[in-house]
């Protein structure tokens, strides 16, 4: 009977004692973490050493057949030229096929049309930056008339972006330390790091039709960015 009273008198102590710690449990337990959170910033450049160019033929007549005829007609000979100036069949493709009516007001009455619009685009995928120039020329004289924009792009972007991932911790880690100094605590380990995006590549302008030969083309650089957002615990100096 006693052995009985002592076990329950026991529990209920152990219970109380629980009891008693839960809010400071819980307080300890919701409390964040000192945290310092700051983004870093890199940037590298690279001259581009691919380019992408969009181009093709808009043809106009009065019925849809003559206007698919003629585009296709005209297409033919953008595409033959393409092939005459050593570009690979698999580095041209087609973006955008197309045959839409033309309409003109009406007055009195659903707007007449008058015509119809064929309209065929190719994408051209050149692995020689330099030759940019020399084929939109050869667009030109083929009869290509609708000539998009040019991107240029960095084939090894990813290894580049690396490297500015890595500058850009740095420069995070650069940014914390003066806060961390500033308010007399010391940085500790890194709680999270994000990535909040990089560079693609920029169309570098587009080309009205009927363009002079031999256009100008410049390629510049391209810039690729990363931003990242760090976050690290802190502590007072000296702990």
């Amino acid at each position: 009977m006693r052995l009985m009273k002592h076990r329950a008198a026991l529990a209920a102590a152990i219970i109380a004692g629980m009891l008693l710690a839960a809010p400071a449990l819980a307080q300890t337990q919701t409390m964040p973490p000192a945290v310092i959170s700051v983004t870093g910033e890199a940037t590298v450049s690279a001259a581009p050493d691919l380019a992408q160019i969009d181009g093709g033929v808009t043809s106009e007549a009065k019925t849809a057949r003559e206007a698919s005829d003629a585009n296709n007609a005209a297409m033919g000979k953008v595409l033959l030229a393409l092939k005459g100036a050593g570009i690979e069949e698999k580095d041209f493709q087609t973006s955008r096929l197309s045959l839409q009516p033309q309409s003109a007001p009406n007055r009195t009455g659903p707007n007449a049309i008058v015509g119809y619009r064929a309209s065929n685009r190719v994408t051209i995928r050149l692995r020689d930056v330099t030759k940019v120039a020399s084929v939109i020329d050869t667009l030109v004289a083929a009869g290509a008339n609708d000539i998009g924009g040019i991107n240029f792009m960095v084939s090894q972007a990813s290894k580049l972006l690396d490297e500015a991932r890595e500058q850009a911790i740095a420069d995070a880690r650069r940014k914390a330390e003066i806060y961390a100094k500033a308010a007399g605590v010391t940085l500790g380990a890194p709680l999270s790091i994000s990535e909040e995006g990089n560079a693609a590549p920029v169309p570098y302008r587009k080309m009205a039709a009927g363009m002079a030969a031999s256009a100008p083309v410049a390629q510049g650089e391209e810039t690729l960015q990363v931003t990242v957002s760090v976050s690290w615990a802190i502590k007072p100096t000296g702990q």
